[in-house]
C-alpha cells in the first residue's frame, strides 16, 4: 500500500513538474499568458517555471523568415504596366505586439506584410519610369521600400523587415509585343546613328590617308629625281674625266658596250654598211692601232 502511495506521489510530482517547467530555445521567442492575457511579453531563452492550468506559453520562431508575395501588376510613372514578383526577409522583434496583432499566427503576419509590400511597391514604382524600375534605380527602390516598411511594422505587427527583393519583372502579355517593337525600333535608330557617325569618321580618315599618301609619293618622287640627277651628274663627270685621260680607249669601250647591247637579241636583223664607222673597231687595222 505504501509503495502504491509513493508511486502515486512520484507520478503526481513528475506531472506537476512537466507542466510547470518549460524551455525556450535560442532560436525561439516566447510569451506567457495568464487566462489569455499577456503577463510576460518576452521570455528569455532558457529554463523557466509557470503555473499549471493558469499560465500558457506560446513560442515563435525567432529566426529570419521569408514571405513570398504573389505577382502583382503595377504602373510606372509613364503609366506602363509591369508584373512584379517579390519576396521579403523578416523576423520577430516584439513578441508581445506580434502576438496581439496576429494572435501568434505566422501566416497572418505574412499576409499583413505582403499587403504592405504590395502598397509600398505600388508607391515606389509609381514614382519611377520604366528604365529606373528595371535597371537604373532598382536597388535604391528596394532600399527605400525596406526603410518605409520598417517605419511602422515593428510598432504595428512586432516584426522587422530585413530586406525586400524583386525576383522578376515582366511586361504583361497584352503590352509586351508593343513594348518590344518600340524597343527594337529605338535600338535600330541608335544603331543607324552610330553607323552613320562611323561612316562619316571613316570617310574623313580615308581622305586624310589618301592626302598623306599623295604627299608621300610626291616627296618620294622628288627625292628620287634629285638623287637620279645627282647620279647622272656624277656619271657624266666620271665619263668626262675618263675621256680626257684617254679619248681613244673611252671611244673603244663605248663601242664594245654598244655592240653588246645591239647584238644581245639574236632575233633582231640589222642592215649596216660594213665600211661604216660603227664597225671601225672590228677591223684588223683599227684594232691593231
Amino acid at each position: 500500500m505504501r509503495n502504491f502511495l509513493l508511486l502515486g506521489i512520484l507520478v503526481l510530482a513528475v506531472t506537476v513538474a512537466s507542466n510547470s517547467l518549460f524551455v525556450v530555445k535560442q532560436t525561439e521567442r516566447a510569451v506567457m499568458l495568464q487566462f489569455g492575457e499577456i503577463v510576460n511579453a518576452d521570455i528569455e531563452p532558457g529554463l523557466h517555471v509557470k503555473m499549471p492550468l493558469v499560465n500558457t506559453v506560446r513560442k515563435f520562431d525567432a529566426r529570419i523568415l521569408t514571405e513570398d508575395s504573389p505577382r502583382q501588376r503595377y504602373l510606372t510613372l509613364e503609366q506602363k504596366a509591369l508584373e512584379v514578383d517579390s519576396y521579403a526577409k523578416w523576423r520577430i522583434v516584439d513578441v508581445g505586439q506580434f502576438y496581439i496583432s496576429t494572435r501568434g499566427e505566422i501566416a497572418t503576419a505574412g499576409r499583413l506584410l505582403a499587403q504592405r509590400i504590395n502598397d509600398g511597391l505600388r508607391d515606389q514604382i509609381g514614382a519611377r519610369n520604366l528604365q529606373e524600375v528595371v535597371a537604373g534605380e532598382r536597388d535604391q527602390l528596394m532600399l527605400d521600400l525596406t526603410a518605409d516598411l520598417n517605419e511602422n511594422t515593428a510598432a504595428d505587427i512586432g516584426i522587422e523587415v530585413i530586406d525586400v527583393r524583386v525576383k522578376r519583372i515582366d511586361l504583361p502579355d497584352d503590352v509586351r509585343s508593343s513594348v518590344y517593337d518600340r524597343m527594337i525600333t529605338e535600338r535600330n535608330r541608335e544603331a543607324q546613328e552610330l553607323r552613320s557617325r562611323g561612316e562619316e569618321l571613316a570617310i574623313g580618315i580615308r581622305a586624310d590617308a589618301d592626302r598623306q599618301a599623295t604627299i608621300f609619293r610626291a616627296e618620294a618622287y622628288r627625292d628620287a629625281e634629285e638623287i637620279r640627277g645627282q647620279g647622272d651628274a656624277m656619271a657624266a663627270n666620271i665619263y668626262a674625266e675618263a675621256y680626257q685621260k684617254d679619248p681613244e680607249w673611252f671611244a673603244f669601250t663605248r663601242s664594245i658596250n654598244s655592240y653588246r647591247q645591239t647584238f644581245s637579241n639574236k632575233g633582231d636583223v640589222m642592215l649596216l654598211d660594213p665600211e661604216s664607222d660603227y664597225f671601225k673597231y672590228l677591223k684588223d687595222g683599227d684594232i691593231a692601232k
